[in-house]
C-alpha cells in the first residue's frame, strides 16, 4: 500500500493487531523533535540544554493519567494492552496509565456520564465522528497542532488528518490506524446455491444487477432469509448506510460536509429495491453486531458489518476466515451498477485528549500519543494491535509498509483499500442523523412509504446540522 496509490485514491476528505502483544523493544531514541547532538554541544551551557532535553522528551514529567479505548481490535484486550504499556514505561517510567475498555453498545453514554459529571478520561481512543465531530465541536478536547511536527505532516495522508481536523486547522484526533468497511458472503453456500458465478472472487466486487441475483439464488436455495437490513440501533450502521449509497449511486451528505442527501432519487430507489427483494428483511430486533453472529452461526449467509478484523478473527467456535460450521467467509465490496464504482465507509481511529484543565496530565497524554503514534519505537505495535492498517506509509523513518507482509488475508485485503469513499462522519448533527437513519429504516420495515421515510430523515438530520 504506497503513499502514492493511497494519494491518488483518497480524494478530499477520504479515510482513509492481528498480532496482539507485539511489544517493540525500546531503543533509547529520543523524539525527533527534540534538539539534536550537534545543537546540544553548541550551546554555551550543556549541562542546562541536556536539562532542556530531558523536559522536552517528557523525562520529567510525571502523571498518573487514564486512558478510555473503544474496542479497536485488540486495543479492546487487557493483556495487548497491558503489554504495550510495559514498552511504553520503559522510556517513560514515570507516566502510570490506567485503562478502562468500552464497547460500543454502552461507550457513549459512559463517556458522557463522565463528562457532565467532571470526570471525563484525558486520553481516548476512537474515530473523528467522536473526538473531532462531537466532543471536539463541543470545546471539551486538546488542540494537539503543537506535536504533530512537519514529518508528521508528510507522513500521514492528508485525507486523513483533514477528518481529524476542524475547518480552522485545529487538531482533536491524533490518527493512529484506518481500514475499510465491507461486506462479506458465506462462499460455500453460494456455491451450493449456483451464486458465485455473480462473484468476482479476485477483485471481491460484484454489481447491482449481479448482487441482486445472487439473493434470489441463495434464497431459493435456502428458503430463508439470506440478509438483514438490520435496523434496531446504530451499531453496525455504516453497513446500511454503504448498501444503500452504493446501490444505485446515492450520496449521504454533500461533498462539504455541511448537509444530509440521503433523499436522493437513487437512495430512495435503493432502499424500494432492497424493500421488494426475497430473501432480505429489514430487522428492527438487530444490530451489527447481532447480524455478524447470526452470520457466524449461518443463519444468515451475507453480512453487510464487515472488516478486516471480523475475517481475521476467531475464537473456541470458528477459525479465522470461516463461520461456526466451518463454512468458508469471504469479504466484499458492496454492490453498485458498475462493480468497480464501489464506494466504501472507512474507519479511522487515533488518540484524543480531554482538556480537564490539568497541565501536566496534558503534557503526560501527548507523550503517550507522540510514542503509540509517532514513534519507531512504538507505532508499529500499536497500528498491529488494531488489526487495520497504518495512516502512513512511515513513522520517524521507519517504513510500515509492510507491518502486514506474512499475513495474507491482509495483503488480500488491501485491495479494497482503493474503494475508499468520503468520510462524511464529520457533518454536523452526526449523532442525531445516526438516529434518525436506524427509524427510518425501521419505519420501511413496518411498510412506511420509503419516500416519506427518508424525507423525514433528511428534515431531522438538517436540522440536527443547522444547529
Amino acid at each position: 500500500m504506497k503513499k502514492k496509490l493511497i494519494s491518488t485514491i483518497m480524494v478530499g476528505a477520504m479515510v482513509a493487531g492481528l498480532m496482539a502483544g507485539c511489544g517493540v523493544e525500546a531503543t533509547g531514541e529520543k523524539p525527533a523533535n527534540t534538539p539534536d547532538k550537534q545543537e546540544a554541544e553548541a550551546a554555551p551551557d550543556k549541562q542546562e540544554t541536556e536539562d532542556t532535553a530531558k523536559e522536552e522528551t517528557g523525562d520529567s514529567v510525571s502523571a498518573d493519567i487514564t486512558l478510555w479505548t473503544y474496542p479497536i481490535g485488540n486495543w479492546g484486550n487487557s493483556a495487548t494492552v497491558d503489554t504495550m504499556l510495559a514498552d511504553f514505561n520503559k522510556e517513560y517510567p514515570d507516566i502510570h496509565v490506567s485503562v478502562e475498555y468500552l464497547d460500543y453498545a454502552n461507550g457513549d453514554d459512559q463517556v458522557n456520564t463522565a463528562i457532565e459529571g467532571g470526570q471525563a478520561p484525558d486520553l481516548i481512543m476512537e474515530g473523528p465522528e467522536r473526538l473531532v465531530a462531537n466532543w471536539g465541536a463541543k470545546g471539551l478536547m486538546v488542540d494537539l497542532s503543537d506535536i504533530l511536527d512537519d514529518a508528521g505532516k508528510s507522513e500521514i495522508y492528508a485525507s486523513v488528518l483533514s477528518a481529524c481536523q476542524t475547518s480552522d486547522g485545529k487538531l482533536f484526533e491524533y490518527p493512529l490506524c484506518m481500514t475499510a468497511h465491507c461486506m462479506a458472503i458465506n462462499k460455500t453456500v453460494f456455491e451450493k446455491a449456483g451464486a458465485m458465478q455473480y462473484v468476482d472472487e479476485e477483485t471481491h466486487t460484484w454489481t447491482t444487477e449481479n448482487f441482486l441475483k445472487a439473493i434470489q439464488a441463495v434464497y431459493d436455495y435456502t428458503g430463508q432469509t439470506v440478509g438483514a437490513v438490520f435496523c434496531g440501533g446504530q451499531g453496525g450502521d455504516q453497513g446500511t448506510r454503504a448498501l444503500i449509497n452504493n446501490l444505485y449511486g446515492g450520496t449521504f451528505t454533500d461533498a462539504g460536509h455541511t448537509k444530509y442527501t440521503a433523499d436522493d432519487e437513487a437512495n430512495v430507489k435503493a432502499i424500494e429495491t432492497l424493500a421488494n427483494t426475497k430473501g432480505l428483511n429489514f430487522d428492527a430486533s438487530l444490530q451489527g453486531g447481532d447480524e455478524i453472529n447470526l452470520f457466524r452461526q449461518g443463519q444468515l449467509n451475507v453480512a453487510f458489518c464487515w472488516n478486516i478484523a471480523m475475517q481475521l478473527y476467531s475464537d473456541e467456535s470458528n477459525d479465522a476466515g470461516f463461520t461456526n460450521n466451518g463454512d468458508e467467509v469471504l469479504f466484499m465490496a458492496f454492490p453498485s451498477e458498475k462493480a468497480t464504482d464501489t464506494k466504501l465507509c472507512g474507519g479511522i481511529w487515533g488518540f484524543g485528549v480531554f482538556d480537564n484543565g490539568d497541565a501536566d496530565k496534558i503534557a503526560a497524554s501527548k507523550i503517550f500519543i507522540q510514542y503509540m503514534a509517532d514513534s519507531a519505537e512504538g507505532t508499529p505495535s500499536a497500528v498491529l494491535s488494531s488489526t487495520y492498517f497504518p495512516v502512513r506509509d512511515a513513522v520517524a523513518g521507519s517504513d510500515l509498509t509492510n507491518l502486514y507482509g506474512d499475513v495474507p488475508t491482509m495483503s488480500a485485503y488491501s485491495t479494497l483499500m482503493q474503494y475508499l469513499g468520503d468520510y462524511y462522519q464529520v457533518t454536523p448533527g452526526w449523532a442525531e442523523a445516526r438516529t434518525a437513519w436506524w427509524n427510518m429504516l425501521q419505519q420501511v420495515g413496518s411498510g412506511a412509504d420509503v419516500k416519506a421515510a427518508v424525507d423525514e430523515f433528511v428534515a431531522t438530520a438538517n436540522a440536527a446540522a443547522a444547529k
